[in-house]
């Protein structure tokens, strides 16, 4: 299947077990999970579709991500998310959602192009597929969310998910950091730096998050189930994210 491209970079489909080893191994680079063989992995690869973000000169992988597919809400129980977090309240959703994981960007790459290259191709195969909910789990890198409170804090804030669509409780360990920053009033500078790159796209876009953060020893991280509505990007956004993205 054809790739976007810009100058530097395209990013294409998985198309067989190596490109997903490829993508596994660089996802033990990026995790840092141990592993005999190099790799990280899980039960979820085999029904994922895995898309891999390629130096065009050199081939060399620098960053990859998978899309998990479900015919609505009635599936959400399948999603990874779903080991970490009570998703009674997206049952209902009567569209097809995608969950978005195991996003990476290698280490030694630090060209923002890497990240805006994954959301023209994620913006493709959302139209492609006529994907009407996004949502996947957007990672703070350790298990400590001292450092983050000022990111929690906006997020409380800002960026909670509707009643309606709120998870609940489910992991044994979490920050419920709607109750626990009670009063504590962000520095919106400081709590931007701090988040996550993947999740600032996200809420550009409209998105929101879980009220609690999960404490994931495994990953190393500490996590917010984050969604967004395809219908709710503001107009502007969609256009830039389609241009981006192209025919």
């Amino acid at each position: 299947m054809p790739g976007i491209e810009n100058t530097r970079y395209q990013v294409r489909v998985a198309q067989g077990p190596l490109d997903v080893s490829a993508a596994q191994r660089l996802r033990h680079l990026a995790f840092g999970r141990a592993a005999a063989d190099g790799l990280e992995r899980d039960g979820f690869d085999a029904t994922c579709t895995h898309f891999l973000i390629e130096e065009r000169r050199s081939g060399a992988l620098v960053g990859c991500f998978r899309m998990l597919p479900l015919a609505s809400g009635a599936e959400i129980a399948r999603c990874y998310a779903a080991q970490f977090y009570d998703l009674a309240a997206l049952a209902a959703f009567p569209g097809p959602m995608a969950e978005l994981g195991r996003f990476c960007i290698h280490p030694m790459a630090r060209d923002p192009d890497i990240l805006r290259l994954a959301w023209a191709e994620m913006t493709r195969h959302v139209d492609r597929t006529g994907v009407e909910m996004l949502f996947g789990c957007s990672s703070f890198q350790g298990t400590d969310p001292t450092p983050y409170h000022d990111s929690f804090a906006l997020l409380r804030d800002r960026h909670l998910a509707p009643e309606g669509r709120r998870p609940g409780v489910r992991a044994a360990t979490v920050f419920a950091y709607a109750q626990a920053l009670a009063g504590h009033k962000p520095d919106t500078a400081q709590a931007l730096r701090l988040m996550p790159p993947l999740l600032r796209s996200y809420l550009m876009m409209g998105g929101w998050v879980s009220d609690h953060a999960v404490i994931d020893p495994q990953m190393n991280t500490l996590h917010v189930f984050t969604g967004v509505e395809i219908a709710a990007i503001p107009p502007m956004r969609k256009r830039l994210l389609r241009t981006m993205a192209g025919p």
